[in-house]
């Protein structure tokens, strides 16, 4: 017996489980490149007031040295998820000696990608496996990679909405046949699985919505040849007419050796099977690079993947792991615990790089790919999924665009945006009623409507808003005075989570737990990797 949309609806709609529904956990990780004020890239190392990059809770780095990365915890309110991330930007602000935040996905100005630092993390082994592992980047997709920005969405459900959903599965189970039911921990990371291949299959909604790089500077190509069809605005910008994420496209965070990867989301084990195995997969494009060379790594590794980290996806299954653990080891041992969503642009009209209304949309649409079910998905309707993508974050907004919409009988339409979005809308609705009862609130139908909005008037996607703005501003000035005026805002704002305190003691913790695990390491470097790729 299929449970149906309605089915989860009525069930969740009852009083006594509102309270499950209401359970969403939520993170923000949003990267962010440090620039100066004239609107080039900081050369500086990081700030030794932010905090130690490797065992700062909130406050490190991401592939380059000049990228930070504000991580929130786990919440349970869009408006404290939101004014967590306002308060450590805040305390970034007052001790970057007056660099600003490119509040940008592509990056500012680079006149010398060489200039480009690596992210350092101290001298420990796990320190220098970071290091390393981002060197690996840099020779194989090029320095400008190590200098784009992104929003990474942390969900999770209760477990009480586990509990409830486990009961109604059984109960569904039994009047088919006779079956064992899962333990909750193996149906949860099955759910979870269930939601990924739904999110594949609508993601191209993401970059639809919230793209917000149709546009780069020219010095990003930095003389790289290109096929795709860039227009300069009358300011010097590059864009394409009807792109809404380039950062999502193959200038950005893709790789064509991984296509050849058949990762899929049907289950746990298939999907750690999968990227354990691209771990120990040779690529000879990666091998001519070399290992180590001439005493120094060049990558960590010569396979298709150094480390898992390096799976480009727009959604990931996330377990927080063990120190020194593997993220796939702990996934298989201990099951998914939460998604990672990957797909969002940051945000340039808001000073967090994602807004509130963003968070109330994405609860809706997680809540929706939890509720329609779905079989597994072939390597054919992987690549549809795929290529909707792709065509999306290019040519989004053209009108003539056609997406490929396999459903679970393996019939594939194609159908238009406004089509499939409005249709998508029209049974996201329910969800947003139930969210509105469980939460006593109008904001997730009011989210509904802003964004419905979008679908029937690709005007107001942040995409086709940036184009306009770019034919008569020029794209860094503007993108620096939103830098400035984010960074005025965050100087007079009160901390509403944190306090400075807080920070100030957080950053002598975080230098002495580096230096703890300086002094702990007992394998020099070589035989410290061994042990970690044994």
């Amino acid at each position: 017996m299929t449970i149906s949309l309605t089915d989860y609806i009525g069930a969740f709609s009852q009083n006594e489980n509102l309270a499950a529904v209401a359970g969403i956990g939520r993170g923000i990780e949003r990267e962010a490149l440090r620039i100066l004020p004239e609107g080039k890239l900081s050369e500086h190392g990081h700030y030794q007031q932010l905090g130690a990059a490797l065992t700062h809770d909130q406050i490190t780095t991401d592939y380059s040295e000049t990228l930070l990365e504000f991580i929130t915890p786990v919440s349970h309110s869009p408006e404290q998820a939101i004014a967590q991330l306002q308060d450590i930007q805040k305390y970034t602000f007052d001790n970057i000696n007056g660099e600003l935040l490119w509040p940008m996905s592509m990056p500012c100005f680079v006149d010398d990608a060489a200039k480009i630092q690596l992210a350092q993390f101290g001298s420990s082994n796990i320190g220098r496996m970071k290091t390393a592992y981002r060197q690996g980047l840099k020779n194989r997709y090029g320095s400008m990679m190590q200098v784009i920005s992104g929003i990474h969405f942390n969900f999770s459900f209760s477990e009480d909405f586990w509990k409830i959903n486990k009961t109604l599965h059984d109960d569904a189970k039994q009047q088919t046949i006779e079956v064992k039911p899962l333990s909750l921990d193996d149906f949860i990371s099955e759910r979870y699985f269930s939601i990924l291949r739904n999110y594949t299959r609508f993601c191209w909604l993401i970059p639809y919505l919230y793209g917000s790089s149709p546009a780069i500077c020219g010095s990003f190509l930095q003389g790289k040849e290109n096929k795709l069809p860039f227009k300069k605005s009358p300011t010097g910008a590059l864009y394409l007419e009807h792109a809404t994420s380039l950062r999502m496209s193959d200038l950005g965070y893709t790789s064509k050796e991984q296509a050849s990867l058949k990762i899929c989301y049907n289950n746990l084990n298939d999907y750690v099977d999968g990227v354990q195995q691209a771990i120990k997969l040779k690529s000879t494009q990666f091998a001519d690079i070399g290992i180590k060379v001439d005493g120094k790594y060049q990558q960590l590794n010569d396979n298709v993947l150094q480390i898992e980290n390096e799976l480009y996806a727009p959604i990931r299954p996330k377990r927080v792991a063990k120190p020194g653990e593997k993220p796939s080891a702990a996934l298989r041992d201990r099951g998914v615990e939460y998604i990672e969503v990957r797909a969002l642009d940051v945000n340039p009209f808001s000073d967090t790089g994602i807004t509130v209304e963003q968070i109330y949309f994405l609860d809706i649409f997680l809540n929706y790919c939890a509720f329609i079910e779905n079989g597994d998905l072939d390597c054919k309707a992987q690549g549809i999924h795929k290529s909707n993508m792709n065509e999306v974050v290019l040519r989004g907004r053209d009108p003539t665009l056609l997406l490929s919409d396999r459903d679970n009988e393996g019939q594939v339409n194609l159908k238009s945006i406004r089509t499939w979005g409005n249709e998508l809308f029209n049974e996201m609705k329910q969800v947003a009623d139930l969210l509105d009862k469980a939460y006593g609130t109008t904001k997730y139908n009011e989210a509904i409507v802003r964004e419905q909005a979008k679908i029937n008037d690709s005007s107001l996607t942040p995409s086709a808003q940036l184009i306009s703005i770019i034919q008569e501003n020029c794209l860094t000035e503007y993108a620096l005075d939103k830098a400035k005026v984010y960074q005025q805002g965050a100087k007079v704002r009160d901390y509403q989570f944190y306090t400075q305190e807080y920070f100030e003691q957080s950053v002598p913790i975080s230098h002495q737990a580096q230096a703890d695990i300086e002094a702990s390491d007992v394998l020099n470097f070589d035989d410290f990797l061994k042990d970690y790729f044994s």
